[in-house]
């Protein structure tokens, strides 16, 4: 038979379920192939009215679905898109990697950039899984790859019959040749992997470089010093230190200092704002304006010129503002102000009088606490005069003494996580191993967790547990196909979408300094989990029938490496139904859901029923935040998981369904980085070389899995031709690390732009604070968990320069809010 013609024949029977010689049956006669119809009929229905939906809403919501263009100046350059049902798309596919580059920064385009890879990579192992491996299954297997199609079909050749024969007696005389593909396709797979990865990775490599080296800006010639002694903290000791080494000239130099009580004044001056807002909005009675949705801001801010004392001292309201305005129908709220021993006895007081009395007073300790000197820390953020002398500062060890003066890159300046700046070390290291080891504790809970989803996917480890439900679901296929598909991956990818919250979480109380670190520290964990339990354990473990049997499988799986990879082998094969299932809810049902923003769509009235004062409701515009740690875990998974089932007979179904959550998965990440959805530029693309040591991971797992596979049938001698190949990857990801990560993460001297004129050199007002857009020294300032307009530029405390707001008032203009007309 040619190669063409086994190719054909089975997606011919397939196709037709009329072939008097293939063992082909219809898709209603077998349970699994209803497992596989349903859940796409599911998931199409989902996805699909998702979708719709998005196109009739997106014209009409653009505050919404348009938020980033709205507001964003970097995204305002993009095309406008028509109000039409699906005249969108084409524009939005014709968008450039340039245009990315220019509107979105590095982050979004490496993370496009993994999806085209992704893609790419899926489509050459489709095209040999479609013409090679599944011809070659079919013809000594009789197996179409498709579940439910491949089940108790009758042999077609002599080769299976003595398969079947040898099987009978518990013995294989010899291994069927058609099992070097099993050994032939790791390498070619592993070797295109390998080939595609290094061409992206060079491509970006050289879009970093040219993009970083020739900017200016503060945040690109700036490291942050940690480990300083004592006898140099100051700013004059660290200039005279840093200079001693003959590398360039200090710009400036920001000593981080305890300024933890004046953090703290103004996180509670946030909360007082709020009170005393509610009060006079219950007072005064204030509905939103249905004309005008979106003139409000997040943050009224005042000027520059906000920045002097004398306007930071002036009266919060206007004496007529203050004048107590009766005939209002609203009666002056009260506070309840608790006092006395253990705080047992109250008072009700006018809370309008109450409150503007207390942000009185936190103003005055406010600017008193400016003036205030405090302890410095071994922390400081040295900005040199050029990006060249930054670069080789960070690149080279300062001190001989241990744990002293290390130079690391510096974040942006908002972007800096203050809090953390002022902790200790030992502070900051008990933080970081006590959520460690939460994680790992959590591994095992998660795994636990798990065991009933994996007995869900076998009605007979059912029947043990639950007789009744499992003999009901025996005489009901739709509803056994509901159990054991919909509901296990249903479960899995809601788990798959809290667990991220808590990591989230665990990582922003971890003690790091920047936002970006925290960013990718929430990637690394949430892929760990997503990978570790939701692949690994799911996988090994799936088929136990007990509990016993769950732990004999867990310690005996962690002896050797053999048994790891023949306990790979025995469950995947019987798990690619499952997989598949996941994989088509994941890209067809629920990626359309992340398009439509149904998470922000359907909080929106809760907290449309809750917000009370004018800043409440400015604060349902702001559009949500895109998050990389939750986003990209997932994604990696879905990649290895189609490695893994590479060559096994339900590879070209596994990618086919791969390539159709990658091209959405593109298309949807593309339009809500590029219009609907606000993103910073933490990290400059520093998630690449994270992608890429997982998928190396993926590949080793891969090819343990095909050892398993080959040492089950007993081709021992094949299976050890793999093990040099395994050998190979784990030394490349070695040589990865130390070739191409330094070059993700630094700037090359030789790519710096050296006519580039640097920023001003003096911290005035003007060069402190800029508009927003692409510029990473210009990311949006946080305090007390909002996010506000002003932008900082300079390495300073927030708290030591933001100005002292006046409340949002209702019926007052911006100007009237802030007390001046330069109000942004």
């Amino acid at each position: 038979m040619s190669l063409t013609k086994s190719a054909v024949t089975p997606l011919v029977a397939v196709l037709s379920n009329n072939s008097g010689d293939a063992p082909g049956r219809r898709w209603g006669d077998q349970t699994e192939g209803r497992d596989l119809y349903t859940q796409f009929s599911i998931s199409l229905a989902l996805g699909l009215g998702a979708f719709l939906s998005f196109c009739l809403l997106r014209p009409k919501w653009s505050e919404l679905y348009a938020a980033r263009r709205r507001l964003r100046n970097a995204a305002s350059r993009l095309p406008e898109l028509p109000n039409t049902f699906f005249g969108w798309i084409p524009i939005v596919h014709r968008i450039t990697e340039d245009e990315v580059l220019a509107s979105a920064g590095l982050d979004a385009y490496v993370l496009l950039s993994f999806f085209k890879f992704a893609i790419r990579f899926l489509s050459a192992v489709f095209f040999f899984g479609l013409a090679v491996i599944l011809p070659l299954h079919y013809k000594y297997e009789g197996r179409y790859g498709v579940p439910g199609w491949d089940n108790d079909g009758p042999p077609h050749n002599k080769t299976m019959i003595a398969m079947a024969k040898d099987k009978d007696k518990h013995k294989l005389k010899s291994a069927p040749p058609y099992l070097w593909i099993y050994v032939l396709f790791p390498y070619i797979f592993t070797g295109l992997a390998i080939y595609l990865l290094l061409q992206e990775t060079n491509k970006i490599i050289r879009t970093r470089q040219t993009y970083l080296a020739n900017q200016t800006s503060t945040t690109d010639r700036t490291v942050r010093l940690s480990g300083i002694p004592r006898d140099l903290l100051s700013e004059e000791k660290v200039k005279d230190f840093v200079e001693g080494l003959n590398i360039g000239k200090v710009e400036s130099i920001t000593l981080c200092r305890n300024w933890r009580e004046l953090d703290n004044l103004v996180d509670e001056r946030m909360n007082i704002l709020r009170n005393l807002e509610w009060a006079w909005t219950k007072h005064l009675g204030y509905k939103r304006p249905q004309s005008d949705r979106s003139t409000v801001r997040l943050m009224n801010q005042r000027g520059p010129d906000l920045l002097n004392d004398d306007d930071e001292r002036s009266q919060l309201l206007s004496s007529a503002d203050r004048d107590h305005v009766s005939g209002y129908s609203q009666e002056r709220p009260k506070a309840r102000i608790w006092y006395g021993p253990f705080k047992l006895r109250f008072r009700m007081v006018d809370a309008i009088d109450y409150y503007e009395e207390k942000l009185r007073k936190t103003d005055e300790h406010i600017l008193q606490a400016r003036q205030n000197e405090y302890r410095p820390t071994e922390i400081a953020f040295v900005t040199m005069e050029s990006i060249a002398a930054s670069q080789m500062l960070v690149q080279a060890i300062l001190d001989p003494r241990p744990m002293r003066m290390f130079a690391r890159l510096a974040p942006a300046p908002a972007d800096v996580v203050w809090k953390n700046t002022y902790l200790s070390r030992l502070r900051r290291m008990a933080q970081s191993w006590s959520i460690t080891l939460v994680i790992g504790f959590l591994t095992v809970f998660w795994s636990v967790l798990l065991i009933p989803f994996a007995y869900a996917l076998r009605l007979e480890t059912l029947h043990k547990v639950f007789p009744s439900l499992a003999d009901a679901l025996a005489f009901h296929p739709f509803l056994k196909s509901l159990v054991q598909t919909g509901l296990p991956t249903l479960g899995l990818t809601l788990l798959t979408v809290a667990v991220p919250y808590l990591y989230e979480w665990l990582s922003n109380n971890q003690g790091m300094m920047s936002r970006g670190d925290v960013e990718l520290s929430v990637i690394s964990k949430n892929f760990f989990f997503t990978f570790f339990n939701l692949f690994l354990v799911f996988t090994v473990f799936s088929a136990a029938t007990s509990f016993y049997g769950f732990w004999e499988k867990f310690r005996d799986a962690f002896k050797d490496a053999t048994t790891i990879a023949s306990a790979l082998a025995q469950s995947l094969e019987s798990l690619s139904q499952f997989y598949i299932n996941l994989i088509i809810l994941q890209g067809v049902g629920l990626f359309p859901f992340r398009l439509l923003e149904f998470g922000s769509l359907s909080l929106y009235p809760i907290r449309y029923l809750f917000a009370q004062t004018p800043r409440d409701y400015s604060e349902l515009s702001i559009p949500p935040t895109f998050s990389y740690g939750f986003s990209i875990p997932q994604t990696i998974l879905v990649l290895i998981i189609c490695i893994v089932y590479s060559v096994f007979p339900s590879s070209w179904l596994i990618c086919l369904c791969g390539l159709v959550y990658f091209t959405i998965g593109h298309f949807i990440y593309k339009y809500q980085l590029l219009y609907a959805m606000d993103h910073q530029q933490h990290s400059t693309g520093r998630a690449w070389p994270m992608i890429c040591n997982r998928l190396f991971i993926g590949l080793v797992v891969y090819q343990l899995a095909m050892i398993g596979v080959l040492a089950l049938r007993l081709a021992i001698t094949r299976s050890l031709l793999l093990v040099p190949l395994l050998i190979f990857t784990v030394w490349f990801t070695y040589w990865f690390a130390r070739t191409y990560e330094p070059l993700m993460k630094f700037i090359a001297l030789k790519s710096i732009n050296r006519d580039q004129i640097g920023d001003e050199l003096s911290p005035s007002p003007s060069a402190i604070m800029s508009p927003s857009g692409l510029d990473r020294d210009a990311l949006p300032m946080h305090i007390a968990g909002q996010e506000l307009e002003l932008r900082f530029k300079k390495y300073v405390n927030p708290s030591l320069l933001v100005p002292l707001h006046s409340p949002w008032l209702p019926g007052q203009t911006s100007s009237q809010n802030n007390g001046n007309g330069n109000g942004a």
